[in-house]
This record gives C-alpha cells, sequence and structure tokens, in this order.
C-alpha cells in the first residue's frame, strides 16, 4: 500500500494500473524476443539485464506512446552515444511503436536509488536478468519505497524521488 501512496495513487488504482500492464501474450513474447536479441547484438557479454518501464509498461499508452526499454550494462562499462547509435542503427519498431532504449549501469545494492531506479522499480517488468542481480535490487528498492525510505514528491506538478534520513 505504500508504493500505492508514494505514487500518489489509491490502492486500487496502483493494483488497476499494474493489472491492466502489458502480460506475457504472445504478441508480448515476440516484442520481449525482438529487444532482448537487438540488447545483446549491441551490449554483448556487457549485458546484465533488460526492463520494459514508462506509459507502455503501466498499461497507459497512448496511440503515439513509443516502448521504453531499459538496458542495464556492467559497471565497467562507459556509457557513451556509441551504444545508442549502435541500438538506432537496428530500431526495434513493435506494433508500430518505436522502442526507445535508455542504457544505465547497475543500481548500487545499499545506495540510495536514484529516480530512474525508483520508477523501474515500481513500474518496471523484467525482461532479462544475467544473475538475478536486477531483480534482487529492484526489490530492494521496493523495500526503501514501502519503508518510507525514499518517497515520491511533487513540484510544481512534476514527480521527483528524495531519500529521507
Amino acid at each position: 500500500m505504500r508504493a500505492a501512496a508514494d505514487a500518489g495513487l489509491s490502492f486500487n488504482e496502483f493494483c488497476v494500473r499494474r493489472l491492466r500492464a502489458p502480460s506475457d501474450a504472445p504478441a508480448m513474447l515476440v516484442v520481449r524476443s525482438l529487444v532482448i536479441s537487438h540488447a545483446r547484438a549491441v551490449c554483448g557479454d556487457r549485458l546484465t539485464g533488460v526492463l520494459v518501464l514508462g506509459s507502455w509498461a503501466r498499461g497507459e499508452a497512448a496511440a503515439s506512446s513509443d516502448i521504453d526499454v531499459l538496458l542495464v550494462v556492467d559497471a565497467t562499462s562507459p556509457l557513451t552515444r556509441d551504444l545508442y547509435r549502435a541500438w538506432d542503427a537496428g530500431a526495434v519498431v513493435f506494433d508500430g511503436r518505436a522502442v526507445d532504449a535508455h542504457f544505465t549501469h547497475p543500481s548500487a545494492a545499499g545506495a540510495v536509488p536514484t529516480a530512474l531506479w525508483c520508477e523501474a522499480a515500481v513500474d518496471g517488468i523484467v525482461w532479462y536478468d544475467r544473475d538475478g542481480a536486477l531483480t534482487h535490487r529492484l526489490g530492494e528498492v521496493r523495500r526503501a519505497i514501502a519503508e518510507g525510505r525514499v518517497v515520491r514528491a511533487f513540484a510544481h506538478g512534476q514527480p521527483y524521488w528524495k531519500g529521507v534520513a
């Protein structure tokens, strides 16, 4: 219930949104396979995780919405424009929607999570997790949110996340 409150939603609305999120229907298996295959081609052994997030994962995508994916690469790999160019060279499109990749390093265990990792923990759907570390860290972030150690707030109508001492 805390995650719902932190997201500024009633528990019922939070549940409805989570249930409306895309499922592993046959079409989902296709896009997931396309994304993971392309991510492996771009990142090689550096790829540690893939998750889908944003409006599409929440089941709130408009007709013009893209599909946002978070590609997690090992912490020793530089995050350069070359990764994005390589992704864009083999652009993945599913059901008329562009798949927009965001590259990141793993969130450090025990550290206060960034806004990106908080959003991933609330709305993200893990598609690939090489060694279980991504799923484990997302669980840690969810617990931090549920325990009130990280909260979602709003400034000028825009959400942000902050650690609570």
